[in-house]
């Protein structure tokens, strides 16, 4: 789809009522694959590649309102005048823009791992925390750093392969972003701070965080709970920033039950 003057990569599947999946940084609809396939039995999924991000367009500079108006201009270019909306970590903060800005669009929201406001990537505050001992290291070396980082301790060495298996995957389907494009990802997400106008939510809010999650813990999700009228948190207990691979069927029941409520 041409949005906002770039092309935006939009998958369909499914029928009935419209839910617009939004993924994290640096992640692409391939990430969000076991969700697609789960959620597009109930509902019409809408997944999008952010700008920057899969096989959407990657400028050189781009900013979070801009995630936040390609998602509105998808919705105006599908003709759907309320939509349920679902975020992961980036992803969220890109649903509660939206959610803030246009109520009347979302009419119930999904938050997982989310934050809601920051002066960096939640992944730039950790690496920047680690920078000694990354100092020299190699781009992939400092990907690997950080994957080790975002589980929670007992998640099996089976789902950390399988992300690591992941990674190679998207390499090879030339999917990786470039240090240039990964910084353009980052820099997006500097400085935004979405409390004031969370009250203004009218959407049903569920919010999923991780009990150990390093990026965005339960603290950051209990904030935006206290926020938004009426909105639950979950915490997964085994789950660190990636619950779709630390807790699948709990994180799935937990959104399906809440979707289909």
């Amino acid at each position: 789809m041409k949005i906002g003057g770039i092309k935006l990569n939009v998958e369909e599947s499914g029928v009935g009522q419209p839910l617009v999946m939004l993924h994290g940084l640096t992640g692409n609809i391939e990430s969000m694959r076991a969700e697609i396939d789960f959620f597009g039995r109930s509902f019409r999924v809408i997944a999008l590649d952010s700008r920057g991000h899969g096989r959407s367009d990657k400028p050189a500079a781009y900013t979070l309102q801009d995630h936040i108006e390609d998602v509105l201009g998808v919705l105006d270019a599908l003709a759907l005048p309320s939509v349920f909306l679902m975020g992961s970590s980036m992803g969220s903060y890109v649903a509660q823009g939206v959610a803030a800005q246009q109520p009347a669009r979302v009419s119930k929201l999904v938050l997982i791992t989310p934050k809601a406001s920051g002066q960096t990537s939640s992944s730039a505050r950790l690496l920047a925390q680690h920078a000694a001992e990354l100092e020299g290291k190699s781009p992939p070396e400092v990907q690997a750093f950080l994957m080790a980082k975002i589980f929670a301790p007992t998640t099996s060495g089976v789902v950390k392969a399988s992300l690591a298996e992941f990674a190679q995957q998207q390499a090879e389907a030339g999917l990786t972003l470039t240090p240039e494009q990964t910084l353009a990802a980052n820099r997006a997400l500097e400085g935004f701070d979405f409390r004031p106008a969370l009250p203004g939510v009218t959407a049903q809010t569920l919010l999923v965080s991780g009990r150990h999650d390093p990026l965005n813990p339960p603290a950051e999700g209990e904030v935006i709970a206290q926020l938004i009228p009426n909105a639950r948190l979950e915490v997964l207990e085994h789950s660190g920033h990636v619950p779709n691979l630390e807790e699948p069927e709990r994180l799935h029941r937990l959104i399906l039950d809440f979707l289909l409520s």
